[in-house]
């Protein structure tokens, strides 16, 4: 399959029609999308026509821009002009807004096209995809397994050929842990530095938007696109972006890669399985004998990234999912005998358990006579966590550590919520802290399922990140771009 890269300059080019590119990935839709279930509504009208207006653009000797006839496939969290965006969610299932997200214009503005809307965990809730309304998404590797969550179906959207990107949202880990599971690079950015206007939001001071592709290279190209200060997002960084397409392939000769010891299995943290150790250990060693200087580093605050997350996002949780009352916005049951119990009701249909499970986590956290016992001191451990991270870095340009601790797992086999929660441990910290992230496809482990590599880069260390990103990308194809 070609990249997005490839795609995108023969288009321009006009040594292929938008829409023969994608016609060949609806085809693909057609063939696998029954059993894997990436998507909760596929755009095919839409798509064929702004794949006409690319074509008749390009004919008149117009720039269509650098992402010209790509299809993409987003997130169902994500706001789209007329088209449903549920959130996986039956609160959610008849709404169509008003507005496109900042995201869906850059890409319009880009020249990509859209093939369809992706399945998620409920409101982005949860680690495999199985907590959305409309079913489970299978993962194309194994469909007996999960794609990883809660971005499932936009993993598996680029894992199954459906599309060569798409985007996912990022709250705890639900880029980076299904890209994965799923063998495909899944990158999050720093906080601030791709607009969340339009995102539905799920912990606001968590949440960001990022690339799913399937190289290192077409993430970069994506990042490029959607990135940028944006005046209707107020956590929107005003800063320009950084060209981390020029740095890709600069090499690592010189740079310093610390390997967080809490994240292998060196402290209290459990569940790593052996075989993603080592791959963390192979890509270790190939930076070093790609010229970068490699050593072990303590993080220790890490260790508690966990039990601090599950009091801050269900905490925002409660307060961002109010709104969803079946009066101001959602779902509304018809009956009851006044408005409370209306919208206790609407409420009750609405939302499915796992939502449920972290309202009532978060509005306990908040609670009168428990928010210093439980929030306040999870957001002290937060600032422990970016303080440790600053000493890090103060001695490595990025840090290394696995991206899930266990490769995907069959569907059904994690239904103890806590068992399910401990696939973030390791995704956790950086969102924690707002930094950037990346997982890199590493080679395989148990049942030659595919291991993820995490780069953790500090704020706004997108650059150097992705550099590192493409190092170990070249090292696990043996050399070969």
């Amino acid at each position: 399959m070609s990249t997005a890269i490839e795609i995108a300059a023969a288009v321009s080019a006009g040594e292929q029609t938008a829409s023969s590119v994608l016609e060949s990935y609806l085809s693909r839709i057609d063939d696998r999308e029954a059993e894997i279930h990436a998507f909760n509504a596929v755009t095919a009208e839409e798509a064929r026509a702004t794949a006409a207006a690319i074509d008749a653009s390009v004919a008149a000797g117009e720039t269509v821009g650098p992402l010209a006839g790509v299809p993409v496939a987003l997130k169902d969290n994500m706001c789209t002009t007329g088209i449903a965006t549920t959130c996986s969610s039956r609160m959610l299932e008849d709404w169509k807004p008003p507005y496109d997200a900042t995201v869906v214009e850059r890409l319009r503005e880009a020249g990509a096209i859209m093939v369809g809307k992706t399945n998620l965990d409920e409101f982005a809730m949860g680690s495999s995809t199985e907590n959305s309304a409309f079913g489970v998404t299978h993962n194309p590797l194994d469909v007996t397994r999960v794609p990883g969550g809660s971005s499932g179906g936009s993993a598996a959207a680029v894992a199954a050929g459906f599309a060569p990107l798409s985007l996912g949202s990022d709250t705890g880990g639900s880029i980076r842990q299904p890209a994965a599971l799923c063998g495909v690079v899944g990158m999050k950015p720093s906080y601030g530095a791709v607009s969340r206007y339009g995102l539905i939001a799920f912990a606001s001071s968590l949440d960001q938007i990022g690339p799913f592709s399937a190289t290192v290279a077409d993430s970069a190209l994506l990042y490029s696109v959607i990135a940028g200060h944006d005046a209707r997002d107020s956590t929107s960084i005003p800063l320009p972006v950084p060209d981390v397409q020029a740095t890709l392939d600069d090499g690592v000769e010189g740079l310093r890669v610390g390997i967080i010891s809490e994240l292998m299995g060196e402290g209290p943290l459990e569940g790593f399985e052996p075989e993603v150790l080592a791959r963390v250990r192979d890509a270790a060693n190939a930076l070093a004998a790609a010229g970068a200087t490699v050593a072990e580093v303590s993080v220790p605050s890490t260790i508690y990234g966990l039990s601090a997350y599950y009091q801050i996002a269900p905490a925002e949780a409660s307060s961002n999912l109010a709104r969803y009352d079946g009066v101001r916005y959602g779902h509304r049951e018809p009956g009851g005998v006044n408005t409370a119990a209306m919208m206790k009701a609407s409420r009750t249909a609405g939302f499915g358990p796992e939502v449920k499970r972290r309202i009532m986590l978060g509005t306990y956290a908040l609670s009168a006579g428990y928010y210093d016992a439980f929030y306040g001191k999870a957001q002290r451990v937060r600032t422990l966590i970016i303080n440790d991270l600053a000493k890090a870095y103060a001695d490595f340009d990025v840090l290394l550590s696995p991206t899930s601790p266990c490769v995907a797992f069959p569907i059904g086999a994690k239904s103890d919520p806590l068992t399910m929660y401990l696939n973030d441990t390791c995704t956790i910290p950086s969102n924690l802290a707002g930094h950037p992230a990346i997982s890199v496809p590493f080679g395989t482990g148990a049942d030659d399922l595919p291991v993820g590599v995490q780069v953790l880069a500090p704020m706004l260390g997108e650059a150097k990140m992705y550099t590192v990103a493409r190092a170990i990308e070249l090292a696990a194809s043996g050399g070969q771009s």
